[in-house]
């Protein structure tokens, strides 16, 4: 057999992605088990009868059933629940793990008050009446002086009961305020309500699905709900489903596909557009869909084949022009195509206008609310609380600017705009925030500019974090609320990422509280009645499990039976009543957002000479991202490729390497218009020449000595680019400087 080198990358990267999702690294976790024995914290369960507790998995947007063995009352592992909608008994790297959350050093066991200066992990112990108590006091004083527009919240989420507590409790306190963290699910639910006039999140039917064309998506990195993407992915193998993967760099993603193309970075808009260009030139969109359910069509498609012709694209993007030629052709004579976007795991937003491009070329093949397509999945529909009643003091600060500037006459379609904030904090004296909220997000790790950021962080008066563990916004907070870690709770889940039937599942507690903690939602309720009314007007309930009761009214009792709700013969709308938008069909170009299909691509920030190269991020299903880090078992297989001892290795393409001066292993300072930072040479010939890849999940300042000091974090060395037509942050990488120590 003939292997070219492209093709022998793809089989040794391949390989190791298979190995990642296959049993070997479940067997490698049972071998640190016994391994970290003599971890003084590891708990070693005593004999004892043997049970079964099933639950939901909150450590991502995933969704998973979860399966938790006990022995007596100790939790011993955790395995996927066989028959879950979601994932059918699979699961990933970081759920595994989630007894070492569970148990380990990382927990904060008790209301804890700052006593030194912020950062320093100098606390005082509190009981929970107290720190209530001074929350309150705080928070009456600022309502007293007309300043309740000032109290902002943070969330990983906006669904479910504990946000919509939160945000039902700022509303009655007073402020607009309460901020979502940003991830693709903003840019998709953008362009669901531009092109579609929905209110709904975005689901995929990738198990129908035909032919796969993936614009940066790490469909084996994490992406979507992580474990139903790994099943799929198998049965395309299976089924002879074709898989194109579209990035910079050879991922497991791209390794796995059955075609990789290497493009420019920040250019995949533009290939969506090529593409549309062939399909049109050549008159194989599907003329039903699109004559009969689309408006905008002939205007779209004028300025597409005259702005975006293969040559043109091909000198944009580097992918040759009868590449993009053929695979045009190949999608669209599949029956069932499907296009997907939102860059590695999709933890962060991105430009509307590639959303919207690469979402075109679903509208092109008629593969909306269709089996094998994109369907738009209405949010869940259980809240139905009696609305907020306000007094003076309420509705004048609900009728404050949010502090993000989402809803306002420049960003009217973007609901949350979280990358905005320190910016309007430094501009304003006093800080336009006086007390902050945060829950379920670690924004001090996840937002980038951090000396921005430091800088915002500083201004404000008091931060309040929710959090179950030591992570970085809590080290850096003034009070510290532990909620109940995810498998000592209830709490709904309404949102798998990315599935296609309306879904929840109930999280629900399989072991006892191991800590002086509390539920985040009885916090809330405790706060409003220490406030007294208006705000304790606004919740009759006694305590979190009345509020679930009295939400779920006759379905409470069956949803702790089954652990969760799936409407499983749901169907999109028809194409007759689906679309919301002004002319009842699909918009090619929507008014509200004239210029989006326009500006498909964003310039990375910095400027060559003085950075001529970019540096760019990659994901990895061994690292955690999001708010939580990574628990010693994960960290443990990261390859030394990765991370050696403390130090990270970025990947270099041998040339530039060699254009450079630098060599294997060797040390480097890597410089951005943001900061920089030392660190290792790993040469890769999967990566295109021109760039240096960094991976996101390491650079830790708190947690353990098991994660914290390890790596670099690569939010701190870029900042957020927004883009112009929708307000969301769409930086997909930096210009950078790198050079031998």
């Amino acid at each position: 057999m003939k292997m070219d080198r492209r093709s022998f990358l793809s089989f040794v990267i391949g390989g190791a992605a298979g190995t990642t999702l296959s049993p070997l690294p479940w067997k490698l976790t049972d071998d640190l088990a016994i391994w970290s024995q003599n971890w003084p914290w590891t708990p070693v369960p005593e004999k004892g009868e043997v049970s079964y507790a099933n639950t939901t998995c909150m450590l991502c947007p995933g969704g998973c059933g979860i399966t938790v063995r006990k022995v007596g009352d100790r939790a011993v592992k955790i395995e996927g629940t066989k028959g879950h909608p979601v994932n059918n008994g699979g699961i990933c790297i970081l759920g595994l793990s989630g007894l070492q959350l569970l148990y380990g050093p990382t927990r904060v066991p008790s209301p804890l008050r700052r006593t030194g200066e912020r950062g320093e992990n100098r606390w005082q112990k509190v009981s929970w009446d107290e720190a209530l108590a001074w929350v309150a006091e705080k928070l009456a004083d600022l309502r007293g002086k007309r300043l309740s527009h000032t109290v902002a919240c943070i969330s990983g989420t906006d669904g479910g009961t504990v946000p919509r507590l939160m945000e039902r409790f700022l509303t009655a306190f007073g402020s607009p305020n309460f901020i979502r963290t940003p991830s693709m699910r903003d840019s998709y639910e953008m362009t669901l309500h531009l092109m579609q006039g929905a209110q709904a999140s975005i689901g995929f039917d990738i198990e129908n699905a035909d032919f796969i064309v993936s614009f940066g998506s790490g469909i084996l990195e994490g992406w979507g709900s992580p474990v139903r993407m790994f099943r799929a992915n198998s049965v395309w193998k299976e089924n002879g489903v074709k898989v194109v993967q579209i990035e910079p760099r050879l991922s497991n993603t791209a390794a796995k596909s059955d075609k990789w193309l290497p493009i420019h970075p920040g250019t995949e808009g533009a290939l969506a557009l090529g593409l549309a260009h062939v399909i049109l030139k050549e008159s194989l969109y599907r003329k039903d869909f699109v004559g009969t359910h689309t408006s905008g069509f002939d205007r779209w498609s004028k300025e597409v084949v005259e702005e975006w012709t293969p040559e043109q694209v091909e000198t944009v993007t580097g992918i040759d022009k009868s590449t993009i030629v053929d695979l045009a052709k190949s999608f669209a004579n599949a029956k069932k195509p499907l296009a997907i976007c939102g860059r590695g795991k999709g933890n962060t937003a991105g430009g509307i206008g590639e959303f919207m491009a690469v979402h075109s070329l679903n509208a092109l093949m008629g593969n909306i609310n269709r089996k094998g397509g994109v369907w738009a999945v209405p949010g869940s529909d259980h809240i139905h609380w009696p609305e907020v009643e306000m007094d003076a003091v309420a509705s004048a600060g609900m009728q404050q600017t949010r502090i993000d500037g989402a809803g306002t006459d420049k960003f009217m379609h973007a609901r949350h705009l979280l990358h905005r904030v320190p910016e309007m904090i430094n501009a304003g004296d006093p800080s336009l925030v006086q007390a902050l909220f945060v829950l379920d997000a670690n924004p001090y790790y996840t937002l980038s500019d951090k000396a921005l950021l430091k800088k915002a962080w500083a201004k404000i008066p008091f931060i309040l974090s929710f959090s179950s563990f030591m992570d970085e916004t809590a080290q850096n907070a003034d009070l510290i609320l532990p909620n109940h870690m995810y498998l000592e709770r209830y709490e709904d889940v309404p949102y798998a990422e990315g599935f296609n039937k309306p879904f929840i599942g109930l999280a629900k507690p399989v072991v006892s509280p191991q800590f002086d903690t509390l539920h985040t939602g009885d916090a809330i309720l405790r706060l409003a009645k220490a406030l007294g009314d208006p705000v304790e007007k606004a919740f009759p309930w006694e305590d979190y499990e009345g509020c679930l009761d009295d939400t779920f009214g006759d379905q409470w009792e069956e949803l702790q039976e089954i652990g969760y709700r799936v409407e499983s013969d749901f169907e999109p709308g028809s194409r007759n009543t689906a679309f919301e938008t002004a002319s009842r069909k699909f918009e090619f170009i929507p008014e509200e957002s004239k210029d989006a299909a326009k500006n498909v691509m964003v310039k990375a920030e910095g400027e060559e000479p003085a950075y001529p190269l970019v540096l760019i991020p990659y994901d990895s299903p061994r690292l955690a991202s999001g708010f939580i880090g990574d628990p010693p078992f994960m960290i443990k297989t990261v390859p030394d490729t990765v991370l050696k001892e403390n130090d990270l290795l970025v990947e270099v393409h041998p040339k530039t390497a060699q254009s450079l001066g630098i060599s294997e292993g060797k040390p480097a300072v890597l410089k951005t218009p943001k900061g920089e930072a030392r660190v290792r040479v790993h040469l890769f010939e999967g990566i295109m020449p021109g760039l240096v890849a960094m991976p996101t999940g390491l650079g830790h300042q708190a947690y353990d000595g098991y994660l914290a000091g390890k790596g670099i974090n690569f939010n701190d060395l870029i900042g957020p680019v927004e883009d112009e037509v929708s307000g969301l942050d769409a930086a997909w990488g930096i210009r950078a400087k790198l050079s031998r120590v």
